[in-house]
């Protein structure tokens, strides 16, 4: 899955579009080493198939290659950080 990061000032989005339809996960850069995850958004045709996870892991995967921590404010986001301890080096 590709999976691209856009960014602005104070935040940005990693996105990806699977089978016509686009998938979001939203973040603010508090400081160079804290971002909070406030948002996924998933289209129903791509539910169940693994897009969310793959946002969210990529999430992981930049904090770790960036040296920062993430804040989950997102619910899916956090729900996914409680299922996966291995990820709680990055997540606060």
């Amino acid at each position: 899955m590709d999976i691209r990061n856009e960014e602005g000032a104070s935040g940005g989005r990693y996105a990806t579009e699977v089978e016509g339809h686009e998938a979001e996960m939203t973040y603010s850069r508090t400081s160079a080493k804290l971002v909070i995850v406030d948002h996924t958004a998933v289209p129903d045709a791509l539910r169940g198939k693994g897009v969310g996870q793959a946002l969210a892991l990529h999430a992981v995967e930049a904090a770790r290659t960036g040296g920062w921590k993430i804040i989950p404010l997102c619910p899916f986001f956090k729900a996914q950080a409680q299922r996966h301890p291995e990820w709680h080096d990055v997540v606060n």
